[in-house]
């Protein structure tokens, strides 16, 4: 493609249109909170000018992984509780051709990182130092894996995907209902935190809806990334303000160590259900490993029979959900530093021998006995976020700070929050609670290890044609949620909007309770359920699934936002409108 240049357009900085070219020759980008349907390109996600930039960058002619790359910076700027440059993720990614790879920028633990760190003066575990503190926070990923997925994958020009992050950093945009409710919400918090406070306050009064919010500190950061790519965050002045944060705050995280960072292109976990090929994250993720987990145990019964969120259907996602979270905690951990036997738990044959201690009637009871070791509870601040363009590339991103905020910490003169990740290194060797903390010693904070995650970036395809980009944020819930995207749109041929908008549950073996999202059945469908032995527990939300699908009968896509989520914005254009 030719060079691109950049222009302002309000308070967003876009790309401009290509040498020759004429604005008026572009197809006009359609968007919404709903539904929207496209053939060119479509980008979902947590915000609307971070999916408008992401569709801008494809009718421009830059590819998927292109738009990914820019709807991530964006979401830096106006997603801060968990859009980030100061943690990290991972991209999944399907080729025109049927090809995938994926890459992992998880965060990685300190030079200095050792099992024991967060335990305390009287050889305790601390909470205190686990979480949101100068200790929690692990080597960010992001920006390192956006500038290796680019230079090996992407077609536009680099500094033309940062600057329209950098725009809106500058120049300010528009705050919403939702972001100023969660702002206002978070003012207490970030009272111990004077640089988080006065870049997301007005001198301590909340910002309220239709203000606008200036980052300039952190446009100026974006700008040194624009301009030097991985090396304006990982060295220079971005990389000295971070360290000398770190010194202040007692963290241990050197320049040293975020020179030393590196992302991995790693390849995906796959597997299939009923015809259709499941594409996910692999280890360090344990989100690839367990959803294909659970669809070979449900491949084993006709599930589209049980009925969908009936008791019957739900008690057999429980059971599915117990055991794959429980081998989560047994065998998963990053693989450069364990052995993690993805091939085994991956197979239909372990399926099946794990699925003969599965009762059809009754729950299988969770112990502690099962697994000695120790997990950490995982956040659900995280966001996801889907692209698809005009060849069928396809890219699922989900990235996380790990907590609302993450750690609560700004970077003084850098302007970006920084991560909680290391809260999901396992407390300390040997802890075990029957109430969730729960995991394994391969999962300890080591030297530049990378601690496991859940989330679970995915893409559905059938017969060599791409069906779904999918994913979704909610910690420990995400493996299960797009678990249930699947069998939606698989068993039970739900619409695109009827598959995502569908009530979801959860199970993850530890604590032993099945949690149902208010609505995902009645109330005497979960007294049929609890007389099956689950203990049954209600949450108001889980998930936040911003997805793309492929219409079956037209080709077309379909951009579709978690009604869950009412920043959520879909975008994207049709092929005829291009010309093609």
């Amino acid at each position: 493609m030719g060079i691109l240049c950049t222009v302002a357009v309000g308070a967003v900085s876009v790309l401009s249109c290509a040498p020759g070219s004429q604005e008026a020759d572009l197809p006009e980008v359609r968007s919404g909170q709903g539904a929207v349907l496209g053939s060119a390109g479509m980008v979902v996600s947590a915000y609307p000018n971070a999916s408008e930039i992401g569709a801008d960058v494809l009718r421009r002619g830059g590819n998927a992984v292109d738009a990914a790359v820019a709807v991530g910076f964006a979401l830096a700027v106006t997603h801060p509780a968990a859009g980030n440059i100061g943690g990290g993720g991972f991209m999944v990614i399907r080729f025109p051709d049927g090809a995938v790879t994926a890459f992992d920028f998880r965060e990685k633990a300190p030079l200095r990182a050792h099992p024991e760190m967060f335990v305390d003066e009287a050889g305790e575990y601390s909470s205190t130092l686990h979480h949101r503190s100068h200790l929690a926070v692990g080597v960010p990923g992001t920006v390192a894996g956006f500038a290796l997925a680019h230079e090996r994958h992407g077609s536009a020009q680099w500094r033309d995907l940062v600057d329209p992050a950098a725009g809106l950093a500058s120049r300010g945009f528009e705050v919403s209902e939702r972001l100023a409710a969660s702002l206002e919400r978070m003012l207490p918090a970030f009272a111990d935190y004077p640089a988080t406070l006065a870049q997301f306050s007005r001198g301590g009064e909340p910002y309220q809806a239709g203000d606008t919010l200036v980052q300039g500190d952190l446009g100026r950061t974006l700008e040194r990334i624009r301009e030097d790519g991985r090396d304006g965050f990982y060295a220079g002045l971005t990389a000295q303000l971070l360290a000398d944060e770190m010194t202040v705050g007692g963290g241990w995280i050197t320049e040293e160590d975020l020179a030393r960072y590196e992302a991995k292109e790693r390849e995906p976990v796959q597997g299939t259900y009923r015809g259709y090929d499941v594409v996910s994250m692999a280890p360090p993720s344990s989100g690839g490993v367990a959803v294909v987990e659970m669809l070979n145990l449900l491949e084993g019964y006709d599930v589209a029979a049980l009925g969908h969120n009936t008791p019957a259907y739900a008690h057999h996602l429980a059971e599915a959900m117990r055991r794959a979270f429980r081998d989560r905690a047994a065998f998963l951990a990053d693989p450069d530093f364990a052995e993690v036997p993805v091939a085994r738990l991956t197979s239909k044959e372990y399926a099946e021998e794990v699925r003969a201690g599965i009762d059809e009637a009754a729950a299988t009871p969770s112990s502690v006995e099962d697994v000695a070791a120790a997990l950490s509870p995982e956040s659900s601040e995280t966001t996801h976020y889907s692209v698809v363009d005009a060849d069928g590339m396809a890219v699922s991103v989900t990235y996380t700070l790990e907590g609302s905020y993450g750690s609560y910490i700004t970077v003084p003169g850098g302007g970006f929050l920084l991560n909680n990740e290391m809260g999901d290194f396992n407390a300390r060797p040997g802890l075990t609670t029957d109430r969730g903390l729960i995991g394994t010693e391969a999962n300890l904070a080591r030297p530049e290890q990378r601690m496991l995650s859940s989330m679970t970036p995915t893409i559905l395809a059938r017969d060599g044609r791409l069906v779904a980009v999918l994913g979704s944020p909610g910690g420990r819930t995400i493996i299960n949620t797009v678990l249930q995207l699947v069998l939606n749109t698989v068993d039970f041929e739900q619409s695109p909007a009827e598959a995502v908008a569908s009530r979801r549950m959860h199970h993850q073996w530890l604590p032993d309770v099945a949690v149902l999202e208010e609505g995902f059945m009645t109330e005497e469908d979960a007294a049929a359920l609890a007389a099956m032995g689950h203990e049954v527990a209600w949450r108001s939300r889980q998930g936040i699934a911003h997805c793309v699908f492929v219409d079956a009968e037209t080709g077309g896509l379909v951009g579709v936002p978690d009604p869950r989520d009412s920043d959520g914005f879909a975008a994207g254009f049709d092929r005829r409108e291009a010309g093609g």
